[in-house]
């Protein structure tokens, strides 16, 4: 049998973790839904850094539906709110 959809997701997740060590971050599985939807819960200074929308966006998101076609959607749990005045989403570095 191959690995479990958690481990795949795992080692999708290992492939972004050196770079968000880098800045004090780090992530962790919250939960994978029957629905394949994965939860994430960003750790440290990505929880409240102001370009967690777009680490997330661009980098966990992408990362683990390239690796992991099985899963529907990837949302974090606690990322900075779209809204916040402080967040900076992939759109405003265009």
């Amino acid at each position: 049998m191959g690995a479990s959809l958690k481990e795949k997701v795992e080692q999708a997740l290992d492939t972004m973790r050196p770079y968000l060590e880098a800045d004090g971050g780090n992530v962790s599985i919250e939960e994978i839904t029957p629905d394949n939807v994965v939860k994430l819960r960003l750790l440290g200074s990505c929880a409240s850094c102001s370009m967690s929308i777009m680490t997330f966006k661009a980098g966990l998101e992408q990362a683990i539906k390239k690796a992991v076609p099985e899963i529907s959607s990837v949302e974090a749990i606690n990322i900075t709110d779209i809204k916040d005045a402080n967040a900076i989403s992939p759109n405003a570095l265009g």
